[in-house]
This record gives C-alpha cells, structure tokens and sequence, in this order.
C-alpha cells in the first residue's frame, strides 16, 4: 500500500492559521454572470478569526457575490515545489453592508498592510473604505498543504 503524500502535506488547524495570519494575498475567485470563475488578487483582512475583504461597492466580484456568495479563495506560498505551501477555502462570501462591520475590516487592513491603527490615522482609513463594503468570507471547506514536511528531495546517486 502506497503512501498518503496528501496526509502527510495536510496543515493544522493551528497551522493554517498562522499561515493565513502570515501571508499578505489572497486570489478571490467568484462566479460571473455566465458562470465562468471570476478572479482576482485581493488584500485582506482578518477580524474575531475570520477573514473579511473590502472592495468597490459596484465591483464586479461583489456584483457576482451579491447574485451568488460561492466563492473560492486561495492563499499561497513557496517558490519551489519542495517549498510550495497553501490553503485553499471554499465558502460563501457575504457582502455587507454595515458600516461597523467595514470600519473593522477597514482598521485590520491598516494594521496589516500599513502598520498600527491609531486616532491620527482615521481620515487615511475612511478614506480608504469610502464607497466600498465588506465581505465575509464565511468557510465551508479547507484544503492545505505543506510540501515542506515531506523532507528533502531525495539524493541522486
């Protein structure tokens, strides 16, 4: 019997957090009108563990959310196939349209692409999520790997 390469290169729970926590794109993938698989490359925001995005209030990935909230995001990593590492969520993505809700994402994107939110920043961070809404990503499935727990490539003789 042959060896499960799949299991082994499986991340954590605890794993595939840090891992989403460390990485700075995600590539969003929702459904156009014709059903063929929009996707784009979106910054992100995780707020109480759960990752939000925030984005044009008419863009066309809210405009497919907004008529269908499956969606796929993958977050991923690695320049070589020994290194490659990812994680790739299934879900529904829920565009809302509270502003409470999008000051949050708002804040957690200043502080994860800008540095620490404090009061002097809010005009930069209003500004940032003018005429925009956030999206929830809710997750149904995940998918991971590791290739680097498989060890080194083997020798050549």
């Amino acid at each position: 019997m042959g060896v499960n390469q799949r299991a082994q290169v499986a991340m954590t729970p605890g794993e595939v957090t840090r891992f989403i926590e460390e990485q700075r794109t995600a590539c969003l993938a929702t459904l156009g009108p014709s059903g063929r698989p929009h996707l784009v490359a979106m910054w992100y925001a995780i707020v109480e563990g759960q990752l939000w995005f925030e984005t044009k209030a008419k863009a066309q990935k809210a405009v497919n959310l907004r008529r269908d909230p499956r969606a796929t995001v993958l977050i991923e990593d690695g320049r070589t196939y020994d290194a490659l590492r990812g994680v790739s969520l299934d879900g529904d993505a829920v565009v809302v349209d509270d502003r409470d809700a999008l000051w949050a994402v708002g804040v957690s994107m200043w502080q994860r692409y800008q540095g620490p939110y404090t009061e002097e920043m809010r005009p930069r961070v209003e500004a940032m999520i003018r005429n925009r809404v956030a999206v929830r990503f809710d997750v149904g499935r995940v998918r991971s790997w590791d290739h680097r727990k498989l060890g080194p490539p083997p020798a050549t003789t």
